[in-house]
């Protein structure tokens, strides 16, 4: 037809044409789906190799935790017996269990079914018995790391403590430079006017009378020595009945004779000098302490341990008082010689209180030897001011006693070689009277909270410690009560820069 309209579909024919595409894709999609299997978890994840092999992994993991647990637990009380067995045994059970798996890896899948519920539930188990146990767990890991932060830093402070104990023994043992500088001064004046000096003076009769008052003072410190004895003469009532027997080393000897020369003994008291190669007795032969130093074995100062040959020092005598160099007298001290000691050989003030300061602080205990011949709780007394009887000595044979000491503790093993406290506990034990403790009031030395009404009431004040009253370290609360006994009037002092 020419010049006539182009073909067009009419409405209801299009609308059919996009109905039938319709059908054609939705069946088309129902025959898709209907034609793929329908996917199964099993079938959507991993091969089973790799799904067994997590699993042991897992198992591993939770093995090696409860592992812990349990290691943790057996360090716990009898309470916890049943959780350290549960951890175990599951522990046990799971590493068995991983091992298993990773043996069957190669087994069918319907084979392994069992053996991964198996593993499942285990597993399973594993956590809640660990969320149980965790919060426990970490509290105590929490409370035993504290412990071992505890520990470390008291370990550290110990160390810090002994490091400042041991600086300060030095600072205390080691002789100050103005002490130094007076013995110096002191030899050059003899040896510039040695005539004015002489070498062994002869004894005087008083040295070796025993109804006098007898004192011992073993030391090379020559001013310390001055002050005791220039507080003993102001103290007594009649110094010419006391007689001080001064003892050091021979090569302080001649400065202790200058001094005493240009400064003779105050009051009429009587002094002494001698050194200890003046008796034959103490030599290595004789004496352990001696042996035991000159082997080497032993850093002593025999000047310490020469306290143990009074009898020997002083045959003469019948009762002696024992004084340390760093103490003052304040009192008479001649009703010491009429103090009963009820037969025994040492009269001593007690420092014991409470459980402190007891025989086990100074022995060993865990040898044999201590545990059957000491009590523990025995109560320790002082040196500083003693009162020896040497007739009950010499019966009773302490200086005997104390050479055995001496070699059973060659080794050290029963106390400290260097405590010559130690060594007068073992050798007096069960033979020392105690004295009141006003004759004797220790803590001069360390203690700066010492009640005034306790110094003034007591005969003899001990500066023992390291603070003593010649160093610069010295508790200035306490200082003058030694320094008002020193001489001034001596000019090496001046020379010496001594800070009094």
């Amino acid at each position: 037809m020419a010049g006539g309209r182009a073909f067009r579909p009419s409405a209801p024919r299009r609308a059919a044409f996009a109905a039938l595409l319709t059908l054609l894709l939705l069946a088309s999609l129902s025959f898709l789906l209907s034609s793929a299997p329908a996917p199964s978890p099993r079938s959507a994840s991993s091969p089973p190799s790799s799904r067994l092999a997590a699993v042991r992994r897992h198992a591993a993991d939770h093995a090696a935790v409860l592992a812990a647990y349990a290691a943790h637990a057996r360090k716990l009380k009898e309470a916890s017996a049943a959780q350290s067995a549960s951890f175990s045994t599951l522990s046990s059970d799971l590493s068995a269990l991983a091992a298993r798996l990773a043996s069957h890896l190669a087994l069918p899948e319907d084979a392994l079914k069992p053996l991964e519920k198996e593993a499942r539930e285990r597993i399973k188990l594993a956590r809640l018995l660990a969320a149980d146990a965790k919060e426990s767990f970490d509290t105590l890991s929490k409370i035993q790391k504290l412990s071992d932060t505890v520990f470390a830093v008291g370990e550290q402070l110990s160390r810090a403590r002994r490091a400042g104990r041991m600086s300060s023994r030095i600072a205390a043992d080691s002789t100050p430079k103005s002490l130094h500088c007076l013995a110096m001064r002191l030899l050059e004046a003899r040896l510039a006017n040695p005539s004015a000096f002489a070498d062994d003076p002869d004894p005087s009769p008083e040295f070796d009378d025993p109804s006098l008052y007898h004192y011992a003072v073993f030391s090379d410190n020559v001013l310390a020595v001055s002050v005791v004895v220039a507080s003993a003469a102001r103290a007594a009532a009649d110094p010419s009945r006391h007689v001080f027997h001064v003892v050091t080393a021979p090569m302080y000897l001649p400065a202790f004779r200058v001094w005493f020369a240009r400064r003779p003994p105050p009051l009429g008291v009587h002094v002494q000098l001698l050194a200890y190669s003046d008796f034959p007795f103490l030599n290595a032969t004789n004496s352990p302490v001696i042996r035991q130093i000159e082997e080497g074995k032993r850093d002593v100062a025999l000047l310490d341990y020469l306290r143990f040959y009074l009898p020997e020092i002083f045959p003469s005598l019948r009762r002696v008082v024992l004084l340390e160099e760093d103490v003052v007298v304040q009192k008479d001290l001649a009703a010491l010689w009429q103090v009963d000691l009820d037969g025994k050989v040492n009269g001593a003030v007690e420092m014991c209180f409470g459980g402190f300061r007891r025989y086990r602080k100074y022995l060993n205990f865990t040898q044999a030897m201590v545990r059957d011949r000491f009590n523990p709780s025995a109560c320790a007394w002082a040196y500083g001011v003693n009162v020896f009887d040497l007739e009950a000595w010499r019966r009773d044979g302490c200086t005997e006693l104390f050479h055995q000491y001496m070699e059973m503790n060659e080794d050290g093993a029963l106390w400290d070689p260097t405590s010559v406290l130690t060594a007068g506990l073992m050798t007096f034990y069960g033979n020392t009277k105690p004295l009141d403790k006003s004759w004797h009031v220790m803590g001069l030395g360390y203690n700066p909270s010492i009640s005034p009404e306790a110094i003034r009431g007591a005969a003899v004040i001990h500066f023992d410690g390291n603070m003593k009253p010649w160093l610069d370290v010295a508790l200035n609360q306490y200082k003058v009560l030694w320094t008002k006994y020193v001489d001034t009037e001596m000019e090496f002092l001046t020379l010496c820069n001594f800070g009094l």
